[in-house]
């Protein structure tokens, strides 16, 4: 007989479709739920990417804490079986705990009992501004549904400390930016052939960027995602002001400066436009640190590890990385990059995350293929 007892989240009246909260309600092993944490402080000094998530259908929890310093990045990563209990947002060192939904949560990750040097933090991350909701993300290869994902996004701050090498960084409001995302729904994990879907609709070429950014007053972000062609298939630009209603700046276009050789981006000019005057609205960008996400932190294309692969039980990590040498992890240039940027707007100075792919061919960009790079 299976064991299919209640769990605790049962008893709180939250569900949606006649079924236990022990399961979700579509059977595709691609099903997910988890969060990302980007803190940062304003020198771009340090850049720490951190995250957790469920993957049901596959009986996986993961979570993952990345910090570059330097030129060096820190990782930890831990995987386990999903257990019944859903509120323990834990697995090996790393937690999150919610203290006060949508308002304060709790970060830590466990030093390594055998080395007092290895990567620990306690931190608590505090809201500034209201969550707010992202576009319903949809995306199709052929007739199958491949990605269809809900998120919101928040901005704040973040108070305590990150331990590294037997020493202390201070997390000081003011001094660093925090922001984060919580995303649930279906989105492709390691495991699955392509197959004829895969053959006859190849990708051509994806440009995407994600950027939250906050400032003192109010809160800012901008999400575009395009094919080759440049056909637009996400979009939204919206500005968050406590006690105002929220604002769409139109239909954003990205000016974006890459080191040559690369696309690396240096800094970029994002071009909004004012809903009320119709006036030009202009967001500035200036990198100061970056961190791929499949370096670490087990986004794809990562080659030694990514979300949802099973692993065993009570799996454990800790690596290192050196950043200097894009020669030394050439997928990372095929994955999504996440850069720390100070940001401009109506005179006002601001921080966030300036999230970027672009891999393959994109015309507005010029770039004509996998191998093209910024002249």
């Amino acid at each position: 007989m299976p064991d299919d007892r209640p769990v605790p989240l049962d008893e709180y009246p939250v569900h949606q479709v006649p079924l236990s909260m022990k399961h979700v309600a579509t059977g595709d092993r691609n099903a997910y739920d988890r969060c990302i944490f980007h803190l940062f402080d304003h020198e771009g000094r340090a850049l720490l990417i951190l995250g957790l998530g469920v993957y049901p259908n596959a009986g996986v929890i993961d979570a993952y804490a990345t910090l570059r310093t330097g030129d060096t990045l820190h990782a930890v990563r831990a995987s386990d079986a999903l257990g019944d209990d859903r509120m323990e947002l834990s697995v090996g060192p790393l937690r999150i705990l919610v203290e006060e939904p949508l308002r304060r949560l709790r970060l830590t990750c466990a030093a390594d009992p055998d080395d007092a040097r290895s990567l620990a933090y306690d931190l608590t991350w505090h809201a500034d501004f209201p969550a707010l909701w992202e576009p319903h993300h949809l995306q199709r290869r052929g007739g199958r549904l491949t990605l269809e994902g809900r998120r919101f996004v928040q901005a704040g701050h973040c108070a305590g400390t990150i331990r590294l090498d037997g020493e202390d960084i201070p997390v000081t409001p003011g001094e660093w930016t925090a922001t984060r995302d919580r995303s649930w729904g279906v989105r492709p994990i390691p495991g699955e052939e392509g197959g004829r879907l895969a053959e006859e609709f190849p990708t051509d070429g994806f440009h995407w960027i994600w950027c939250p950014v906050r400032f003192d007053d109010r809160f800012l972000m901008v999400i575009t995602q395009e094919d080759a062609d440049g056909y637009r298939t996400l979009n939204d630009a919206t500005l968050v002001r406590p006690g105002d209603p929220d604002r769409q700046l139109g239909w954003p276009r990205a000016d974006i400066a890459y080191r040559s050789g690369t696309r690396h981006p240096e800094s970029a000019v994002v071009h909004l436009t004012d809903p009320l005057t119709r006036k030009p609205v202009e967001l500035g960008v200036e990198v100061l640190t970056s961190l791929p996400l499949a370096v670490g932190a087990g986004y794809p294309p990562a080659d030694d590890w990514q979300h949802g692969t099973w692993r065993g039980r009570s799996w454990c990590e800790r690596r290192a990385y050196d950043l200097s040498d894009p020669a030394a992890h050439p997928l990372a240039a095929y994955g999504v990059v996440d850069h720390a940027a100070r940001c401009t707007l109506d005179g006002r100075t601001g921080h966030g995350i300036f999230e970027h792919g672009t891999f393959g061919r994109h015309d507005p960009s010029g770039f004509t293929g996998f191998g093209s790079v910024a002249p």
